[in-house]
């Protein structure tokens, strides 16, 4: 039987699961690609805790994804973790928890290494060519900007700045609808916190345009096609209009978490971080004047089976 690995990504909002089989000659052949909303960060990342709930719905999760592992064989496990564990207290005692338990050795990444990852996982989807792009992933407990192109990462960094982090700071009750005033309160907080993108984006700049990675960039390419779509059904890229973008934009600030949650394509575990993480996303294009937004389905457990692969 030829090698099969599985790559596990552990991030604050949605856990990942991969598995691939190595053919010689011939890209990876993908096995299992699924994913599991955990809500890693709920009710305590913003306080350095991994609140009870959500500690076990992770233990539950890997033991499924265990199951998984040893039902297709794979030989090689490699998992990662994200802000979430790397910022808690606890953090710790659930990699130690989920080695007792599964025997999977649960491998804490720091942010740097993170956006490293998860640009080699792009540049598996998105043709970025010699242009500089602006590289995107907002996860729930931090967000990777990246300034690269094909062949070179020129900056990057990770900012603990993720959606619900957002969540809990500015729309701490997402039943209704998101106050004016707090999206004015979100734009001035990252027009803050985002300095250090500024100052990269005039040094390395021009951009030829927004490349986004990971759970809201899913969403808003399932809006676009009005549908939610099964990961292992999404296209390696998608192509969003900045027109498109702006009318979601608009929908999500009128509308209250039922009727985010009725709009076609949308994920009802992202009907509330979708609203902060939209916010983002326009700061970004407006402050950086990108006219163009690219989707990734590929992000940092692609960038990892790159590695692996030796790509």
């Amino acid at each position: 039987m030829h090698r099969r690995l599985a790559l596990i990504d552990m991030g604050t909002n949605t856990f990942h699961l991969l598995i691939v089989e190595d053919r010689p000659g011939q890209p990876p052949h993908p096995l299992v690609r699924t994913k599991v909303g955990v809500r890693l960060g709920e009710g305590g990342i913003s306080q350095g805790e991994i609140m009870p709930a959500p500690y076990a719905r992770a233990l539950q999760t890997l033991r499924g994804f265990k199951e998984e592992i040893e039902l297709h064989q794979a030989t090689e496990v490699r998992a990662t973790a994200t802000s979430a564990m790397r910022v808690s207290r606890n953090g710790p005692d659930l990699v130690r928890d989920i080695l007792a338990t599964t025997g999977i050795q649960v491998e804490v990444i720091g942010g740097e290494r993170e956006a490293e990852l998860i640009a080699k996982g792009i540049r598996q989807a998105v043709p970025l060519g010699q242009a500089r792009h602006l590289l995107m992933d907002i996860g729930g407990g931090s967000v990777e900007f990246i300034i690269a192109n094909e062949d070179t990462i020129f900056w990057k960094h990770s900012f603990e700045i993720g959606g619900q982090r957002l969540l809990d700071q500015f729309f701490p009750d997402p039943s209704g609808v998101f106050p004016r005033a707090q999206v004015q309160a979100e734009l001035e907080f990252l027009a803050d916190k985002l300095a250090p993108l500024t100052a990269a984006v005039a040094e390395f700049g021009p951009l030829a345009g927004l490349v986004g990675s990971s759970g809201s960039f899913d969403t808003l390419a399932d809006l676009s096609v009005g549908q939610v779509r099964r990961e292992a059904d999404l296209p390696p890229s998608t192509q969003l209009a900045v027109a498109d973008f702006e009318r979601y934009f608009a929908q999500l600030l009128t509308l209250d978490h039922d009727g985010r949650v009725a709009l076609p394509g949308m994920f009802p575990m992202r009907a509330d971080m979708l609203v902060v993480a939209s916010i983002i996303i326009k700061y970004v294009l407006t402050t950086y004047g990108l006219t163009q937004i690219t989707t990734s389905a590929l992000a940092l457990k692609e960038g990892l089976l790159a590695e692996l692969m030796g790509q």
